[in-house]
């Protein structure tokens, strides 16, 4: 597989807090698949979903300030890892790769 390297140490981020960051986005789908099965009714599962908000606010947020209308791109490239090429032939992204890996690593600066 043809990976891009983003680069990130020239931004303060190393390759192993990479790996952290990288990790921890992730497992966003499944915080999002757990949130539609927890009920808010239930003090357990009231404070278990009030966490899952909070870490996949964090991604939401940090994608939407790396860019508006990149954001949901850059969730799907970094938490469902899927690879540029598909993002551009299939849901077709409105920028060049080069630009949104500029913004994918803004989201990853906001992330910190």
């Amino acid at each position: 597989m043809n990976r891009r390297e983003l680069k990130l140490n020239e931004y303060g981020i190393s390759s192993k807090r990479f790996k952290e960051l990288s990790a921890f986005c992730e497992q966003y789908p499944e915080w999002v698949e757990e949130l539609k099965k927890r009920s808010p009714a239930v003090c357990a599962d009231a404070v278990r979903r009030s966490e899952l908000e909070n870490k996949c606010r964090i991604i939401e947020t940090a994608a939407l300030e790396a860019d508006e209308e990149l954001g949901n791109f850059i969730i799907k490239s970094v938490c469902y890892e899927k690879p540029f090429w598909y993002l551009r032939d299939i849901l077709e992204i409105p920028c060049s790769q080069s630009a949104f890996y500029d913004r994918r690593r803004l989201f990853f600066l906001s992330v910190t």
